[in-house]
């Protein structure tokens, strides 16, 4: 499976400017009406599909190995739903000054946001890391985040997000949790196919994203929201996201070497501790904030091609790193080898 790269020729990643050029047809052809009716069931259709993969794609004995290095899970778990929370209330501070509250709400909305799968394993791979942790971690973590999102987005956005609900509770469980589990049921019955055809999830995450960036960006431009943001406001809020990433990019490598984990598990913690999902933010937002989402989910794109374009590069510089020998504790058991290939870059 070819591996995510940037070319030297180009600064932006092929998806990246697919992104871009989503949110660019969005403005130009928003979808109305009865349109818009359509592109959000699609939307709303594949992302229940690529979950659906994510449930088809982890093995039982993945889970079983990743629960049995619960230090690491745990340290992610924290960088994920702790450590970036309290960086974003922190943020709080530069509000009115820097950034505007709508964009700030999509900012600590971002922090509350899972980690990703996808691109922590082709990541973690391409640094040579601990790949089935890597796959354990970024599940384990979109399966919590199915809870623990919406909860402090309640707790921390309150009436910004919407209030939380039982009803949105409900709608986020039913496109992404069933889904997931769904595919986990009838893993002993698709999993081969995933196998053999690894680049079927590739492509069906990046094309959910797109669909579900269409849909929201054509509500922001319907609704008009977008002409509350400057080109100003737009640079503050990027400079805010690199510091961001920074740091965590720096307490997840280091941090982890201070608690004593191997090389390999500091590049699952690194990668998968310093990510967002984007994959599970848009579906998510679209439920909490409405007619709002597209503004809200604004910070959580520019941080996802962001966290992509430097990762890309941190991953190839790891994978320079002379690898020492790691102690045996800090290795999850092997697993197959078709299960350590990345299946694409995912969001």
């Amino acid at each position: 499976m070819r591996r995510p790269h940037l070319p030297a020729w180009l600064p932006l990643d092929p998806y990246i400017l697919a992104l871009l050029g989503t949110g660019g047809l969005a403005a130009l052809f928003p979808a109305r009406g009865a349109a818009a009716t359509v592109a959000g069931g699609a939307s709303t259709a594949a992302v229940a599909l690529l979950f659906f993969l994510y449930g088809a794609r982890l093995s039982t004995r993945e889970a079983l190995d990743g629960l049995r290095h619960w230090r690491l899970h745990l340290t992610v778990f924290a960088s994920t739903f702790l450590l970036f929370p309290l960086l974003g209330l922190a943020a709080g501070g530069l509000v009115p000054g820097v950034l505007t509250q709508p964009l700030y709400s999509g900012l600590l909305f971002l922090c509350l946001v899972p980690s990703t799968i996808q691109s922590s394993v082709a990541f973690t791979s391409i640094a040579r890391g601990n790949v089935p942790a890597a796959i354990c971690a970024g599940s384990f973590s979109s399966l919590a985040g199915i809870l623990l999102t919406p909860l402090l987005a309640a707790a921390l956005l309150g009436n910004g997000a919407g209030g939380f609900s039982l009803d949105s509770l409900f709608k986020i469980v039913l496109q992404l949790l069933l889904p997931f589990l769904l595919g986990q049921f009838l893993r002993p019955w698709v999993g081969g196919f995933l196998v053999r055809n690894r680049s079927v999830l590739g492509y069906v995450d990046r094309g959910s994203i797109l669909l579900v960036v269409y849909a929201a960006f054509s509500v922001g431009m319907v609704a008009g929201i977008w002409h509350q943001v400057s080109i100003a406001r737009l640079g503050a809020l990027m400079a805010v996201e690199a510091v961001l990433l920074a740091v965590m990019l720096l307490v997840t490598w280091y941090g982890a070497k201070r608690l004593g984990f191997g090389r390999a598990d500091r590049i699952v913690i690194q990668f998968a501790g310093s990510k967002k999902s984007l994959a599970a933010g848009l579906p998510m937002a679209s439920v909490l904030f409405g007619p709002q989402a597209s503004l809200a989910v604004l910070p959580l794109m520019l941080f996802h091609q962001m966290q992509l374009m430097v990762c890309a590069v941190l991953a190839r510089r790891r994978a320079a790193d002379p690898v020492d020998p790691e102690p045996a504790a800090d290795r999850v058991a092997e697993v197959s080898p078709a299960s350590q290939q990345p299946t694409g870059q995912a969001r």
